[in-house]
Order: C-alpha cells, then sequence, then structure tokens
C-alpha cells in the first residue's frame, strides 16, 4: 500500500516536472515567421523602397507606436508559426508603388499604405486575397480600380480618397456585401454609379466628393438604409436630389454639394432625427425652409447656403441652438424679420448674408459687426427702404480711393514703394466686417464656412505635398478663374504667382473680389479639415492718372483698376462668398414697393456683365415689351433676361404683374423667375434659361430650328402643359387664369420638358365669383368664344387655349397659319370637319410617320377637342384633363353640345365678329399685347386671325 502510494506521488511529480519543462521551452522558444512570407516581404520592401531591417523578426522588432499619424507596424498571428495579417505604413514617406507580392501573405487582412508617395496603380493580384481593411488614402496612385476587388467579399473598408484614379467604378464592387466603408473623395471617377452598388447593404460610411461622376444622383441609395454618413460634395452628379434618400433614417451625416440640374422642392428628411453635420450647399433646392429641421436636435452643423430658398425662417428653429456651432444660410431668398435669438449674442456662428430679410427697426443695425453673426447684405428693400444699406453703413469707405495694397493674413508689410495693410483679424466661420489701416484704406470682408484652414505647402516628395488648393475666382461678378490651382499655376511649392487681371469696371465706387470654393480639392491633407481658397496678398492699382488731391473725378467716368492676385504659398484669405449673387440695391417703383415678393434683385451690372452689355449677338427674341437676351451669370447659370421696353407705358403694368404672379409661384412646368432688376429706367426680369427655346418654334419655325419631335415627346410635352395649369387653376395658394396660354409661350428645356411662361397678363381667379369680367387681351386664335366676345374669363378660358396649343403639337400645324388646300380655315374648324368625316387620323403630322401609337394620338385629339368645347361649362378642369392624357380617366367621344344659344344664334355672333374685326382696326398697344410672344421668339399674327374661316364655308351650314 505504501509503495503505491510512493509510485503515485513519483509519477505526479514527474509529470509536472515534465509539464513544466515542455512549458519553459515553449516559452524560450518565440514562434518565427514562415519563410515564404519572410522572402516576401523583402519582395514588398523592394517595391515600397521601405527600408526594413531583416536582421530582427519584422513581428517584433518593425512595430513603431503610432505618432502624429505616423505608423511602422507588421502584426502577426504566431499561435503555431507567425503569418503577417497587418501592415501598417502611415506617413512614412514612401516613394515606390504598391507591391502584386502582397498577394504572397495568404493571412494578410489589413493593409494601410495612407499618407506616403506611392505611384503607379493598384495591382489587381490583390483580388485573389481575403482583406478585410485597404487604405491606400493620400498617394499618387493613377488608373482605375481593378474589377478583381469584387473578389474580395470579406472587404470592409475601402478608403481611396486623395488620389490620382480613374474611369468608371467597376459593377463587380456589388459583390462586396460585408463593404461597410467606401471612400473615394478626391480623385478623378468618372461615369454613373453602377446599378449593382445597390446590392451593398452593408454600407455605413459612402464618401465621393471631387470627382467627375455623371448623370443624375443614383436612387439605388435608398437600399443603403445602413447608412450613417453620406458625402457627395462636388461628385459631378446632377441633382435633383432623389426622393429616395428619405429611407436613409439612420443617416448622422450628410453631405451634398454643387450639383447642377433642375431645381426642385427640399428633400424630404423628416425622419433623420439623429442629424449631426447636414450640408445641402448650392443644390438648387426652391421652396420653404421645412420645420421638421427644427425638430433635429442634435444638429451641430447646418449648411443650406446659396440656394433659392424662400420665406421666412421657421419659428421652431430656436431648437436647434442647444448643441449647434453653425448655420448658414447665406445666398438665398429668405424673408420675414430675422428671429431675435439668431441676432442676439451666442457661441454658435450664425451667416444670413445675402437674402432678402426685412426689419422694422433701425436697432437691428447694431449686430451687423457682431462676432460669429453675418449678416452683410442680409436685408432686402422692402417696405422699409431705410433697410436697404443695413449692415453696410459701417462700412466707411473713403469717397475717392484709387489704391488698396493687403497683406492677406498677416502684418503690415512695406515692399518696394508700396505699404501692404495688416490682415490678421481673426476669422469665424461667420463673418462680416470692415477693416482699416493706418494708411486710412477700408475694405469689407465677408465670410462663410469654415474654408481659411491653413496649409503648408512644400515641394518634399512626400502626402504633405499632395494637397491640391481648387477654388474660383470672381472680379466684379465675372468669373475669371474657374478650378484655379495655385501651385500647377506656380509651378511648384514656394514659388510666387502673380495673376494680373487687366481693365477692370468700377462704375459705383466698389471693387469686389471673391474667392468661391465649390467642394474640389483635397480635404484630408496635412489633416482633415476644409481647404479654400489661398492668396497671400491682393494689390489693387489704376491704369489711368490719379487725380490731384482735391479734384473729384465726374460720375461719368468708368476707372479701369488693374487688379493683381499675388498668390503665395501659405498665407489665407477667406472665401468671400458665393455662388448666385443677388444682393439688392433697388430703386423700387411704387408699385413693386406693396408686393409681397418672393424673389431675389439683381444689379444693373450684374446684367450688363452677363448679356455682355446687352450684346446683340446675345438677343434671343423680341417680344411685344421688348427684347430678350440670353446671359452667363458668373456662377455659370444661363439665364433670359427680359427687357422692357422704355417706351412701353403699358407694358408697366404687364412687368408688375409678372413679377407679382411668378414669384409665388413653384411648379416644375412653369418658367422659374431668378429675379428682377429695376434701376432707372431699366426694367428686366431674370429668368431660368430655356435650352429648347418655344414650343412654337420646335414646331413650326423656319426649317433650320425646329426639331424632331417623336409622339413620346409630344405626349411628354400635353402632358407637362397640363399639369402646369392644373397647378395654376386648382394647386397653387393663388389661383391663377393665365389668359394667353399658346405655343410661343410654351418654353422647352434640355430635356424638352414644358414650361409656361409670360404672366404678364394673367389674372387671380376669385373662387368666390362665377367669372371675371375684363378687357380682353390675349392672342388671336387661342381665346376662348366667351371670352373673345363678351370678356367672360373663367380658368376654362385656359382649357380652351390649351385645346388649340394640343391640337397644334398633334398635327404640327400652327392655328394661325393653317391653310389646308389653299382655304383660309381654322385649324380647330379643321379637326371638326375631320372627324365629322371619321378622318381624324388625317390631322397626325406626317413627320410622325408610322412611329406612333395611334390610341394615344386619338385620345389627345379627342382630349383637345373637349378643351375646346364651345360651351365653357362643357370643358373639363384641368385636373381631369390630366388624368386623361394619362389613361387615368375614360375620354369620352366629343359632342358639341348646345349652350345658352342656339347654333345658328352663335354662329351669327361669330360672323359679325369676325366682320367687325375686318373692318374695324385696333389700337397699337393693344396689338403689341396680342402679338406677344413670350419671353423667347416672336411671330406675326394679324385681326383678322380670330377665327379665320370663310363665312361661306360650308362648315357654318353643317357643324353638329
Amino acid at each position: 500500500m505504501a509503495l503505491g502510494r510512493f509510485l503515485v506521488i513519483c509519477w505526479v511529480i514527474w509529470f509536472s516536472c515534465f509539464v513544466g519543462f515542455e512549458f519553459g521551452a515553449s516559452q524560450t522558444q518565440t514562434p518565427t515567421l514562415a519563410p515564404e512570407e519572410w522572402e516576401a516581404l523583402k519582395l514588398i520592401a523592394a517595391k515600397l523602397k521601405k527600408n526594413w531591417d531583416f536582421s530582427v523578426n519584422p513581428c517584433t522588432k518593425w512595430n513603431t507606436s503610432m505618432e502624429h499619424d505616423t505608423m511602422n507596424a507588421v502584426a502577426c498571428n504566431c499561435t503555431n508559426t507567425c503569418h503577417v495579417t497587418a501592415i501598417y505604413i502611415k506617413s512614412e514617406g514612401l516613394q515606390g508603388v504598391l507591391p502584386p507580392e502582397l498577394a504572397q501573405l495568404p493571412y494578410l487582412q489589413i493593409i494601410d499604405l495612407s499618407r506616403n508617395y506611392l505611384s503607379g496603380t493598384i495591382p489587381p493580384e490583390w483580388g485573389a486575397m481575403k482583406l478585410t481593411n485597404i487604405s491606400l488614402m493620400a498617394n499618387r496612385l493613377t488608373g482605375p480600380i481593378p474589377k478583381e476587388f469584387g473578389n474580395i467579399t470579406t472587404l470592409v473598408d475601402l478608403t481611396l480618397e486623395v488620389n490620382n484614379l480613374s474611369g468608371n467604378i467597376p459593377n463587380e464592387l456589388g459583390k462586396l456585401i460585408n463593404l461597410r466603408k467606401l471612400v473615394l473623395s478626391s480623385n478623378n471617377f468618372t461615369g454613373p454609379f453602377p446599378e449593382s452598388l445597390s446590392k451593398l447593404v452593408s454600407l455605413m460610411d459612402l464618401r465621393i466628393s471631387d470627382n467627375k461622376f455623371t448623370g443624375r444622383i443614383p436612387s439605388l441609395i435608398q437600399n443603403w438604409k445602413n447608412l450613417t454618413r453620406l458625402n457627395m460634395q462636388a461628385s459631378g452628379f446632377e441633382g435633383p436630389i432623389p426622393s429616395e434618400i428619405f429611407l436613409l433614417e439612420k443617416l448622422t451625416d450628410l453631405r451634398i454639394s454643387d450639383i447642377n440640374g433642375p431645381e426642385a422642392p427640399f428633400p424630404l428628411l423628416s425622419n433623420m432625427r439623429s442629424m449631426k453635420y447636414l450640408m445641402l450647399r448650392s443644390c438648387n433646392i426652391n421652396g420653404t425652409l421645412p420645420e421638421y429641421l427644427g425638430q433635429m436636435t442634435q444638429m451641430k452643423t447646418l449648411d443650406l447656403s446659396f440656394n433659392k430658398l424662400i420665406g421666412e425662417i421657421p419659428k421652431n428653429f430656436t431648437n436647434l441652438l442647444k448643441k449647434v456651432d453653425c448655420i448658414f444660410l447665406t445666398g438665398n431668398l429668405l424673408s420675414g424679420l430675422v428671429p431675435s435669438w439668431m441676432l442676439e449674442k451666442g457661441d454658435a456662428n450664425i451667416d444670413l448674408s445675402f437674402n432678402n430679410f426685412t426689419t422694422n427697426s433701425q436697432g437691428q443695425g447694431s449686430y451687423c459687426s457682431q462676432k460669429k453673426r453675418n449678416l452683410f447684405r442680409s436685408y432686402f428693400l422692402g417696405k422699409n427702404s431705410s433697410a436697404a444699406v443695413l449692415c453696410q453703413q459701417e462700412l466707411p469707405c473713403k469717397r475717392y480711393g484709387y489704391k488698396l495694397h493687403i497683406n492677406c493674413g498677416g502684418g503690415e508689410e512695406t515692399i518696394g514703394n508700396y505699404i501692404y495693410a495688416a490682415d490678421q483679424n481673426h476669422i469665424d466661420p461667420s463673418t462680416s466686417s470692415a477693416m482699416t489701416s493706418q494708411s486710412k484704406d477700408v475694405w469689407a470682408l465677408s465670410n462663410t464656412g469654415y474654408f481659411t484652414d491653413e496649409i503648408m505647402f512644400t515641394n518634399e516628395r512626400n502626402y504633405s505635398s499632395l494637397g491640391r488648393r481648387i477654388f474660383d475666382v470672381y472680379i466684379q461678378g465675372q468669373w475669371v478663374l474657374k478650378d484655379f490651382n495655385i501651385v500647377d499655376k506656380a509651378g511648384g511649392a514656394g514659388k510666387p504667382f502673380i495673376k494680373t487681371i487687366d481693365q477692370v469696371n468700377v462704375t459705383d465706387g466698389t471693387l469686389e473680389i471673391r474667392f468661391y470654393w465649390a467642394g474640389k480639392g483635397t480635404t484630408a491633407i496635412p489633416e482633415r479639415g476644409v481647404y479654400g481658397p489661398l492668396v497671400s496678398a491682393i494689390s489693387v492699382e489704376p491704369n489711368f492718372p490719379i487725380p490731384s488731391e482735391g479734384r473729384k473725378v465726374s460720375t461719368g467716368v468708368v476707372a479701369g483698376i488693374v487688379v493683381s492676385v499675388l498668390a503665395f504659398i501659405f498665407l489665407v484669405l477667406g472665401i468671400l462668398w458665393w455662388k448666385g449673387y443677388l444682393g439688392c440695391k433697388n430703386t423700387m417703383d411704387k408699385d413693386l414697393r406693396g408686393l409681397d415678393l418672393q424673389t431675389g434683385s439683381f444689379t444693373l451690372r450684374q446684367i450688363k456683365a452677363a448679356t455682355n452689355n446687352f450684346d446683340a449677338a446675345n438677343k434671343i427674341g423680341e417680344g411685344g415689351f421688348g427684347s430678350v437676351y440670353k446671359g452667363l451669370l458668373s456662377d455659370g447659370t444661363i439665364i433670359a433676361v427680359k427687357q422692357l421696353s422704355s417706351k412701353s407705358k403699358q407694358g408697366n403694368r404687364e412687368f408688375v404683374n409678372e413679377i407679382g404672379m411668378i414669384s409665388a409661384l413653384q411648379h416644375p412646368h412653369l418658367v422659374k423667375l431668378y429675379g428682377c432688376c429695376i434701376e432707372g429706367n431699366q426694367l428686366l426680369l431674370v429668368y431660368e434659361y430655356m435650352e429648347n427655346n418655344s414650343l412654337a418654334r420646335a414646331l413650326f419655325g423656319p426649317e433650320e430650328y425646329q426639331l424632331k419631335l417623336d409622339w413620346p415627346t409630344r405626349h411628354k410635352i400635353c402632358v407637362g402643359i397640363a399639369r402646369g395649369l392644373a397647378y395654376l387653376h386648382e394647386e397653387s395658394r393663388l389661383k391663377i387664369v393665365h389668359r394667353d396660354i399658346k405655343a410661343t409661350n410654351i418654353l422647352l428645356d434640355k430635356n424638352l420638358n414644358p414650361k409656361i411662361s409670360d404672366f404678364g397678363l394673367a389674372k387671380l381667379d376669385d373662387e368666390e365669383d362665377t367669372h371675371i369680367s375684363t378687357r380682353i387681351a390675349g392672342t388671336f386664335g387661342y381665346m376662348a368664344p366667351e371670352y373673345a366676345m363678351r370678356g367672360y374669363l373663367t380658368d376654362k378660358a385656359d382649357v380652351y387655349s390649351f385645346g388649340v396649343v394640343t391640337l397644334e403639337i398633334v398635327s404640327g400645324r400652327s392655328n394661325t397659319s393653317f391653310r389646308p388646300k389653299e382655304e383660309r380655315i381654322y385649324l380647330l374648324d379643321w379637326a371638326l370637319i375631320l372627324k365629322e368625316k371619321g378622318n381624324l387620323m388625317d390631322l397626325k403630322d406626317p413627320r410622325l410617320g408610322s412611329d406612333f401609337n395611334r390610341e394615344e394620338v386619338m385620345a389627345m385629339i379627342n382630349v383637345a377637342l373637349m378643351c375646346t368645347n364651345p360651351c365653357a361649362q362643357l370643358r373639363p378642369p384641368m385636373s381631369a384633363v390630366v388624368s386623361m392624357i394619362e389613361g387615368r380617366l375614360p375620354i369620352h367621344e366629343f359632342v358639341s353640345e348646345p349652350s345658352r344659344f342656339s347654333d345658328k344664334e352663335k354662329d351669327k355672333e361669330l360672323m359679325n365678329y369676325y366682320q367687325q374685326n375686318q373692318d374695324h382696326s385696333i389700337s397699337e398697344s393693344q396689338t403689341q399685347r396680342m402679338l406677344n410672344d413670350g419671353p423667347w421668339t416672336g411671330s406675326s399674327t394679324s385681326a383678322h386671325d380670330l377665327y379665320p374661316i370663310n363665312l361661306d364655308s360650308e362648315y357654318l351650314n353643317h357643324r353638329v
């Protein structure tokens, strides 16, 4: 028994000793890196030009701690044999190329080579790896993203921003179903987003700013319901922002800027209650500010600048003060009183500059120079003329000044014979202030946004020299430099570059120099931030003899100024502003003072600059009240300027009426009024420009201007006109009768979408009255009988005109010049004759050939005949017309039914009226109104074109 116990004890002791020996051995023998991976690292080091020390263990001796974003580390899994699982070489100044040999590390999961100077292309061999993270940010890489990356289905993070990568995004990336972060900003990617990316349902962070993508913002974003961050600043995509964005309710960071495309209402974002950073900057957004923004109480930054927002600031925006740092609303058309809480001193930066606010108190001027508040040019004349210059009175400019030299961002310096004034004021994100130097020169600065971060450019071959400072320069509203890259122009860092702009006209004592950052350039070098304009100094010199002291210059003198922008490498001048200036310096006509305008004002200087001083080469039409010019605003927006003739007293009423009507209307099928200009005897309306002119010119203008309109396009045009009229009659807050619907007043944009224009004759429709008795105004051939004969006006007059225009669209013929077989007959009458004969299809435009939908053509003609029923009560409302054209309502066959007159009486009255118009001339002013062919093109009609049928036509004797 004792022997047995002894043996057990000995066995336990021996076992313990054995285990202890083995454990100790394992502690002293460190696993080594697999030999094949050791050799692969040597090849990788050679390609990267990395001087790794291969005399030590890479898994333990190559690692350094992260310091100022630099890192040199190789991570290994050493369970048995060591295998490389991650390589971090950040900010190490690598100047080699990306090694394909990384694919020889089978256990590698993370590659981070960010902030180096690596060049070449991304190896497609990496597509065979099982990577989870790839970060190549801030290098000099070129070429496309390899399509082989679609095979890395384990990938979670792909960061390629700040390179020179190009090409389309490969369809194969749609297979990366585990991808959570995709950062492609600051490259040269092109083309649309492939539909396959809709499968990236795990995506949480997408950044594609500063690229050259094409097409509209993809609606496939609706599939990325896990997104918390979406950045699309200057991505190249066009608007509008798709409505599907509403589905991304987890978003906390949404930044979209500088998108072209049609105007659109504010996108619906009401379910994004956790939003912290919302930028919708220069996105062509119209309408009012939605109240739900005030419920986003986590908001830190709200930037809605440079849009076309109207109306007042919602009262519940005061809720944003809990956490908000910045509110940027500059460059809109906002009106009403500025909320008191926005004027009071606080920590938040608030920019309301360049808007149309009104004020009831001169005391609000005391807020103009308050820190963190920018109210420069934020007030509109409105009903208080003293408010027009609010926040400009505090700029004590010398009456006669000819020179100015500023050392931007630095102290006073003397260079040669010039003293450069100091500019060392702290610039808040929202600033408007006046600066005065010892030499008594005075200038003003208006700053919007965090765009003044300083950056040092160097000639060293490392990532810090890869930064791109790209901005635009405007002089006197003229866009003189686009995508200006200062380092490229200077030929490298550390070199001065002087940009001289000659012959700048200064007519009102004010010289404006603006620097605008449009979301382009790098935002991650040297660290993540926003790096806007880079200017060292501004020098202004006259190019004419300066008058002697005390001698005044006559107001007629136009001073040509030489403006030199001296661009060194490191001093920063704040962004002055903006895209689309709508400042207010007006001498309003008294008729406009009583209007609650919801549009902006332009200066005459801006209009002249846009139209090249009303150059005849830019003239695109002649209307009854004046000429129409094509223009180009400083931000690249193409406009149409309707110039009211100063001799036309009759037209003043129509001018005022048109401003009042259109300023209150917002609809995709109504032409957009950007604003007006009233200075001296100049009365100007500024519209959006319509690339394809008028429907009349497209259908039956000179042959060289006609457009080939297929049937789907014609159908789309009819639907669009009908929707626009339905809005005017039934949906708008103001119920409006246009009174002059005709083909020349239907304009076509670049996509051939129709827009109703020329509201000079429009009338408000009082719903309490059955009709309006008014003097007749309109265009012969389009006026409804009850209106033309008796001045009996309802919205059914527009319905009648729509019917006539619809017949023109189907037939391709003008109703005022249609002459089948040399007969003199009205197009509508010809349609009725063809209907009686059962030959309605003969009305179809022969240019359509056989490529059309017969049922749709017949339906359209029947709708047109219903709309032109002689009995106004039997014409359908425009909402019903829309439903019938779109196939949602049945179309009943048109049958002319008697109204309160018998057919014989109607025919007699029609003939009498026609004879009267043959025998009597009409006044010149009325003729001008009748012949007014809208803002684009002119044509001619005559008095007898009202109902131009032969009095002995058999139609009068056989009319149903």
